[in-house]
């Protein structure tokens, strides 16, 4: 068997994005970390990490890393049967796309995480490509768009999110004058959320446009919602996070009637123990109440 403790430094480096958080975060020195690393890699016969220059795994190291989340969910089950071996509290680390933490998120987790003692360590990512953190064992679940699943892993299709080209009057008024024209598309300010983000490219290719265009890059929702309602630019928004401003006036679509409806589907380790069950049926019935 493997001992845990060589797998825990190659998590925890991974986690903390390098050594000496890593050994901060265990307790023990940076040559520690290293050391525990070196005897991993002895142990399974091949290089588990890359080194620089950001540590990420090797095609080994993510089989282990995978391996490791699984175990960690696991023990929490354990635990309920042998008492001595509760901690106060669990850990669950968990990427998600930073529209639904800004939107429902809070609300359909936060009774559950106190029933539990549950502690959750947030990864924000795109909900196009968060699925690649659980692919490289960085995470336990993702909430993403693909209905593809990582093998080992189960998909459950939450529902749909709804999204709106959004702007506020004074800005149509500059850039839209005569509507939602191709010459307009292609000189009106975008706010796009990241690199990654391609609600805004679908979005145009919905109105017949495939070209450039001016954007800016904002990666909070916060701050998108408020760059839009400041007129500098129109973005791809959640109905549910404009609802405000929308019955006020404050913003509207550019495109009214058009809209973009992006899937979420909650993708979790097959074997993770009762805790992924129930936490996926709190997050059925957020959906399906």
């Amino acid at each position: 068997m493997i001992d845990y403790k060589l797998l825990e430094a190659l998590s925890a480096v991974i986690e903390h994005g390098g050594f000496e958080r890593a050994g901060d975060a265990l307790g023990i020195s940076q040559s520690a970390v290293s050391q525990r690393l070196r005897s991993l890699e002895v142990r399974v016969g091949q290089p588990v990490l890359i080194r620089s220059p950001m540590p990420h795994a090797t095609p080994a190291g993510q089989r282990l890393l995978n391996h490791v989340q699984q175990v960690k969910l696991l023990e929490r089950d354990l635990a309920q049967s042998i008492p001595t071996l509760a901690e106060s509290t669990s850990r669950l680390r968990i990427a998600l796309n930073a529209d639904s933490l800004a939107t429902w998120w809070a609300d359909a987790l936060s009774e559950f995480c106190q029933q539990e003692g549950l502690l959750l360590d947030l990864v924000i990512e795109d909900q196009d490509i968060g699925l690649q953190r659980m692919r490289e064992g960085d995470v336990a679940a993702c909430l993403c768009s693909s209905p593809q699943p990582v093998a080992g892993a189960r998909c459950v299709s939450l529902g749909t999110m709804t999204y709106l080209p959004l702007a506020t009057p004074a800005y149509q008024a500059r850039y839209f004058p005569d509507g939602p024209t191709l010459e307009a598309f292609r000189s009106a300010p975008v706010i796009v959320f990241g690199p990654n983000d391609q609600l805004q490219h679908r979005f145009l290719a919905q109105c017949g446009y495939h070209g450039r265009f001016p954007y800016h890059l904002c990666p909070s929702s916060e701050g998108f919602l408020k760059l839009a309602t400041s007129s500098m630019g129109y973005g791809m928004l959640p109905e549910s996070q404009a609802r405000r401003e929308l019955d006020t006036g404050v913003l509207s679509s550019i495109v009214p009637g058009q809209q973009l409806d992006v899937p979420l589907y909650w993708h979790f380790w097959r074997h993770g123990g009762s805790l992924m069950d129930r936490l996926t049926d709190v997050l059925l019935a957020a959906w399906n109440p």
